[in-house]
């Protein structure tokens, strides 16, 4: 039995800049119509993800912050 391919896999790698350049573009892909309702389902899903890893690096840039005030308090 062949290995499945996980859909959108390839948006684990990207950096903020690119999950979010892409995201841009799939929303005005969805916004402008013309789709299947399978395409826009895959769209849909992939915007998904892609906002999904937005916010891991959003929630990882607040937790560097966070860490780094605390190391300032504590060397001020």
């Amino acid at each position: 039995m062949a290995a499945e391919t996980k859909p959108n896999a390839d948006i684990e790698g990207l950096s903020y800049e690119d999950a979010r350049e892409q995201l841009v573009g799939v929303v005005s892909r969805l916004e402008a119509g013309g789709a299947s309702l399978e395409e826009s389902l895959a769209l849909w899903e992939r915007g998904e993800a892609l906002a999904k890893r937005c916010e891991q690096w959003l929630e990882g840039a607040r937790k560097r912050l966070a860490a780094a005030r605390d190391q300032a308090s504590q060397d001020g």
